[in-house]
């Protein structure tokens, strides 16, 4: 070991020297060194949200299938949900229970891609083919969505002109009431997997369905308005109370389908 010599003769190590000059810049480049806190607070500020540590392959595959899961069973209730709403809509003449269940349909459509998405990722296949297939049907969406708003808007007018009064429909209450219990559960236990899994897809995909929970109660104020007191207007009035809704979700899928969704506490698949 090298050593400096004093008058003392006593030795003084030229490492403790070292460590005495450099100290101060080693404490400040420590200092500056990120810690995993910092890194991922880093790492939230550039995704515009909480970044999430990255799943196990084991359990993302099992996160995935649960996806899978919830994603047939929102298939499986809104086909069911859309063939009710609309044929007791239909019945009844309620343009705020047919436009339900058109609103049921367009979300089975974008269900469906989520599902061949999540399902491609799982059997290993190519992500990039599964988010191209989405892009590509969440357009369809959008725009349909538009044109539901349209349909809406001017069915809803032409009632209210015409003065229109639909008719008293239990059905449409009772599926109206269902969803208003199935759809909030549902989206809950989306929103949870989704940030698990980290997927900006199944995060947007609970929030329509969330979404839908709202169209519901506002279904089954105007069909119970309608039934109780018997404002008929209310029906046609909750129909255009929907079109913000209906528009702000076309808005979001055409979003999604450029690649823009400001999805916070997620990243892409």
């Amino acid at each position: 070991m090298l050593a400096i010599q004093f008058g003392s003769q006593v030795p003084v190590s030229a490492s403790v020297v070292t460590i005495a000059i450099v100290a101060p810049g080693a404490r400040q480049a420590r200092s500056q060194r990120p810690t995993p806190t910092h890194e991922a607070a880093l790492a939230s500020s550039e995704t515009g949200g909480e970044h999430l540590p990255p799943v196990p392959p084991e359990e993302r595959r099992h996160l995935l299938r649960r996806g899978l899961r919830l994603e047939a069973l929102t298939i499986a209730w809104n086909v069911a949900e859309a063939a009710s709403a609309i044929v007791f809509g239909w019945l009844a003449g309620s343009v705020a229970l047919v436009a339900f269940g058109l609103d049921s349909v367009i979300e089975t459509i974008s269900a469906v891609a989520l599902y061949g998405r999540l399902g491609a990722e799982l059997d290993g296949g190519h992500p990039e083919q599964a988010e191209d297939r989405e892009r590509k049907a969440l357009r369809l969406v959008g725009w349909t969505f538009f044109a539901l708003s349209a349909y809406v808007v001017v069915e809803s007018v032409v009632t209210l002109w015409a003065r229109r009064a639909p008719e008293k429909s239990l059905g449409g209450l009772v599926v109206a009431g269902l969803a208003l219990v199935v759809m909030p559960a549902l989206g809950v236990a989306k929103l949870k997997t989704g940030r698990a899994i980290g997927s900006k897809a199944v995060i947007a995909d609970a929030k329509e369905t969330f979404s839908c929970a709202i169209l519901s109660a506002t279904v089954l104020l105007g069909l119970g308005l309608n039934a109780a007191v018997g404002w008929w207007w209310a029906d046609p009035v909750a129909a255009l109370a929907m079109v913000p809704f209906l528009v702000r979700e076309g808005r979001e899928a055409l979003e999604e389908a450029r690649g823009e969704s400001g999805c916070s506490g997620c990243h892409d698949d």
